[in-house]
């Protein structure tokens, strides 16, 4: 057993938990950070942008979950990507940077209304939009508006965009420099023409001036738009909560201790609830959500925290470890012989994820931008890429995305998002990446389907093993059900009408899934038997949960700071929003230390 003492230790790598121990470092204090899984540095799989599918499945780095979408075996099966037991692969990245390392990279912070919401139920005004914009300027360093970079300088900017913050934000291709720019211009145009329906010639041609760009500028908050998705990328490769933390490290070494393959079993809590330190193990894969778990036993170790104990292990981690420490539900932790230590049954309740579903159309002829990609290093995109920062490769694969209001919407603010993806993309199964190119000739129209209501889903206790991943039901459609199906079949409506120029000019030929023939209730029932999503939280939520400054009701010295603390989840991508909390929540915690922000 070896021991060591710091003043802050933090379980997670991510989004959360890279950005607040990276900010506690800066500020002067001593922190470990525990992440289970490698680091990823140096893979392609990791590098790459247009390589985030297989770096979901790579073996090294990727945890394979599985979660249940319904309660009733016979639904469950009646997708085609569960398994036997009616489960779903649910991609988690098991590596330093968590599921930064294998996102799609999409930066795109929450509407006003979702902050000024959370500041309401909480009464913390560090809550609000107003104070989350500042946090936001700290993240932020947009690099795909240079005019208004330029501008911003001379202290001219009504952007609402940070420009010097630590996380390069860039704009992966501009239309004109895509290979297949005729196949986009018109999905473009189709799309700007769907945005002014109903409306004469000078107010479609105002459309097209108006709703064409980025859509993270405050000025065009809440319209309806096409944009390109700003993308997490330093010179068109991936960076995150790795590259942040490791910034740090090189420049106070003696403050930020990264340990990676360290896999965090308990929360030491003495008699009074203060959280004292965490119990980890030293190994490669011991999670056994790993692709390839080691069966080794690794190496027992003990990190002691002065200050406070910082739980960051994601919205199905996170809950897991709390259980196992004896906080959370007591007659659920008993049944796996587990003594309670610290009442707070919604632990591992109110599980939230967005709906996503897909149409799939097969091409009259190959994307010209895939001729010679195999997705793999050594071919010739790969050579652009790596010497050049050229071609499809610096992409994620979106080319350009829709943001609509379904009827359903809550508020003003859209609650779809109609990404168009070059590939084919039906959801998460095993070899789903590989498939995603298959015969080069694949468009895909993913619909996701924001502010939805559904708060049913659960995580509990496979076993009171660490290594055991937990169990995740989601209960699709349990609650608000027929509002989040309304809106993802509207979505699916609108993504038809905008591919059906390309339909009549034959450049599509044919909607393989789910075919044109699926309509009306058959649609509606497809939809709700095959939607997925992948974007979990609200396990560990501020109210019955955390307080609004992420402190563990009941304890002390224990805070959460990663997706599992909304109450609500918020804005249509959820990692911008995970990176704004973080950064609040770590003022809040240099605050209670009596420390100022570094």
């Amino acid at each position: 057993m070896v021991e060591a003492t710091y003043d802050y230790v933090v379980v997670g790598s991510g989004a959360g938990g890279g950005t607040v121990a990276a900010r506690l470092a800066e500020a002067g204090m001593r922190v470990l950070v525990l992440e289970a899984g490698p680091d990823p540095g140096g893979e392609a799989n990791y590098e790459v942008p247009a390589f985030h599918p297989l770096a979901s499945e790579d073996p090294q780095f990727s945890w394979a979950q599985k979660v249940s979408h319904f309660e009733a075996p016979q639904e469950a099966c009646l997708d085609e990507k569960a398994d036997a037991d009616g489960n779903v692969l649910y991609p988690r990245a098991g590596a330093l940077g968590g599921c930064s390392a294998h996102n799609a990279m999409i930066f795109l912070p929450p509407p006003d209304e979702d902050w000024d919401w959370l500041a309401r139920q909480t009464g913390d005004e560090g809550w609000s939009a107003a104070a989350m914009r500042g946090h936001r300027r700290s993240v932020e360093q947009c690099r795909h508006r240079p005019m208004w970079r330029l501008l911003a300088l001379l202290g001219i900017d009504s952007t609402g965009h940070g420009w010097r913050g630590w996380l390069p934000v860039e704009k992966a291709l501009p239309l004109r420099a895509i290979v297949d720019a005729g196949m986009i211009r018109a999905i473009f145009f189709a799309a700007l023409v769907e945005l002014g329906r109903g409306k004469g010639l000078r107010a479609k041609l105002r459309a097209v001036w108006q709703n064409w760009g980025d859509p993270n500028d405050i000025r065009r908050g809440g319209s309806e738009q096409l944009c390109y998705l700003p993308l997490s990328t330093d010179r068109h490769a991936r960076t995150g909560a790795r590259e942040r933390l490791h910034s740090v490290a090189a420049r106070h070494p003696e403050r930020l201790d990264i340990q990676t393959d360290a896999l965090a079993t308990r929360i030491i809590l003495d008699d009074k609830g203060r959280a004292l330190g965490v119990d980890w193990t030293k190994g490669r894969h011991l999670y056994r959500a790993c692709p390839q778990p080691s069966e080794e036993e690794g190496r027992m170790m003990t990190a002691y925290a002065s200050r406070e104990v910082i739980i960051a292990a994601g919205a199905f981690a996170t809950p897991q470890l709390l259980m196992l420490s004896g906080i959370g539900d007591p007659e659920r932790m008993a049944a796996h012989g587990i003594a309670p230590r610290i009442s707070l049954p919604e632990v591992g309740r109110n599980l939230q994820d967005r709906y996503e579903i897909s149409i799939v159309n097969r091409l009259a002829r190959p994307w010209k931008s895939m001729r010679g990609a195999d997705f793999s290093i050594g071919d010739r995109p790969y050579w652009r890429w790596r010497y050049w920062r050229l071609g499809m490769y610096v992409s994620n694969g979106a080319a350009l995305t829709a943001l609509r209001r379904s009827s359903r919407a809550r508020g003003h603010d859209p609650d779809l998002a109609l990404m168009g993806l070059i590939g084919r993309f039906r959801g998460y199964y095993t070899g789903y990446a590989q498939d995603t190119w298959a015969g080069r000739d694949g468009f895909s129209w993913a619909v996701l389907k924001g502010q939805t209501g559904n708060r049913a889903g659960s995580v509990d206790l496979a076993s009171a093993d660490p290594r055991d991943p937990p169990l995740v039901r989601f209960r699709n459609f349990a609650d608000h059900g027929d509002a989040d199906l309304d809106a993802l079949v509207e979505g699916l409506e609108m993504a038809r009408e905008l591919t059906r120029p390309l339909e009549d000019c034959g450049a599509i030929a044919e909607e393989e899934v789910p075919g044109r023939h699926v309509e009306g209730g058959a649609l509606r029932q497809w939809v709700r038997t095959r939607a997925w999503g992948h974007h979990a939280c609200g396990t560990a939520a501020i109210g019955p949960v955390l307080d609004p400054r992420g402190k563990v009701h009941g304890t002390n010295c224990l805070r959460v700071v990663d997706a599992s603390i909304f109450p609500r989840i918020p804005g249509l991508f959820l990692v911008a929003a995970i990176y704004l909390a973080a950064e609040k929540l770590a003022a809040d915690i240099l605050a209670d230390a009596g420390q100022r922000k570094g």
